[in-house]
């Protein structure tokens, strides 16, 4: 089935409500009406990770995903706060995952418990847009006892913007011949990928909702936009979105990162906890097969401020050898300001083949033998059994892991 691009394309945003929180009531009936918030620390919400994910119930309270657990904890002193189960919520992404491709060979994942799906040659099967949209909401409730809301349009950002109005469970329809009625009195913030000052330009051109981007003539926009930019915001504003939905997206990048309890001073530290987030990352690249050419340090310092280097690497990368050098030379180039730590994390990119050097040095088939003979041990007894000596005196502490690639067919993403 060919993606469709004209303008009669049907197109669905399929978002479960508050998934990981919602997966937590669901296995505790408990919980049930409590303000629930998932994150990345055990502790009772007073340490230094993130908000994962936060109940409707801890939304009232002003809690949000990204947040940091210990302002979570001040605006919520009461809240139930959990450790996140990822493999629990991955397991259910692939039955929901698998749910929706019933419906449509076209299902374009964008994380663990949201897709696109083109439905517009699955009408003599199911029905139109609306009937499907209804269909999934009901199966969805019944086999995994979870929430959907889905926005049903003629384009994705409209779509996507539709699934967002009546959370939870709701379910918006936008006819393709309402579809400027349906943007225009929509503020700003609705306009996919403007920014605050983005917003603050538009603003100072008069506009403040989408209707008024549409409105202005296309030179001013230029004019404080830039040519692209501009473009890109004024077709949208005109509800204007030719996107395919593109099934089997791959990751464009895998990454492990951690947050430290306290903030680190001692450099031996942070690159001890770099090296052990390189050893798993890199194990994790070879169990997916993968390998990437962009290697990329992540540092968060003490006062928030948050760093990127990246290096390009001639081979691709899959073992500690390969990839954790590099790493310690991006480290230091990011580390100038001497301050405490707050984060450090790795990622690779730019996927291509897995394969060795043409002229593989010895250090590198050294590394990749022993490699190879980690991946055996761990498959026969599992993580941990093998540690490097560089780490054995470190206090072990789980990463926060990046988003996970979805492998063929019903597994998840």
């Amino acid at each position: 089935m060919e993606p469709t691009r004209h303008a009669a394309r049907t197109i669905l945003h399929v978002d479960l409500d508050a998934f990981f929180a919602a997966v937590e009531v669901r296995e505790d009936p408990r919980l049930r009406g409590k303000p629930v918030i998932v994150g990345a620390d055990p502790k009772g919400g007073k340490g230094r990770g993130v908000v994962s994910a936060a109940s409707y119930e801890a939304r009232r309270f002003g809690v949000h995903s990204a947040m940091p657990i210990s302002r979570a904890f001040r605006l919520c002193p009461r809240g139930v706060f959990l450790e996140p189960r990822h493999e629990l919520y991955v397991e259910i992404s692939g039955r929901f995952m698998a749910i929706l491709e019933r419906f449509s060979d076209l299902v374009e994942p964008l994380s663990i418990d949201e897709a696109f799906l083109d439905v517009t040659g699955s009408a003599r099967a199911f029905g139109d847009g609306e009937a499907i949209a209804r269909r999934i909401q009901r199966e969805v409730r019944d086999e995994e006892e979870l929430s959907v809301s889905i926005g049903v349009a003629p384009s994705k950002f409209v779509a996507k913007i539709a699934s967002d109005l009546k959370k939870p469970g709701g379910l918006v329809v936008v006819k393709h011949d309402g579809v400027r009625e349906f943007l225009d009195p929509l503020p700003l913030t609705r306009l996919f990928g403007a920014g605050p000052k983005t917003a603050a330009r538009l603003e100072r051109l008069g506009a403040r909702t989408i209707g008024d981007v549409a409105r202005l003539p296309v030179e001013h926009l230029v004019a404080a936009l830039g040519e692209a930019t501009a473009r890109h915001f004024h077709e949208l504003a005109l509800g204007r979105d030719d996107r395919p939905v593109e099934p089997d997206r791959e990751a464009k990048s895998l990454g492990h990162e951690h947050t430290f309890e306290i903030d680190v001073a001692d450099r031996d530290e942070v690159r001890r906890t770099l090296l052990r987030l390189t050893d798993e990352l890199a194990a994790r690249l070879r169990r997916h097969g993968l390998a990437g050419r962009t290697i990329t340090l992540k540092l968060r310092t003490s006062d928030f401020e948050t760093l990127h280097r990246a290096e390009t690497v001639a081979a691709p990368a899959d073992t500690t050898e390969a990839i954790a050098p590099v790493a310690r030379r991006l480290l230091s180039k990011a580390d100038v300001t001497k301050l405490p730590i707050r984060l450090v994390g790795v990622a690779v990119s730019q996927f291509c083949a897995a394969q060795p050097a043409l002229f593989e040095d010895r250090r590198e088939k050294q590394g990749r033998a022993v490699a190879r003979a980690l991946d055996e041990v761990t498959r026969k007894f599992g993580e941990g059994v093998v540690t490097r000596g560089a780490l054995l005196h470190e206090k072990p502490a789980r990463p926060d892991v990046g988003p996970k690639p979805r492998p063929r067919g019903r597994d998840p993403r």
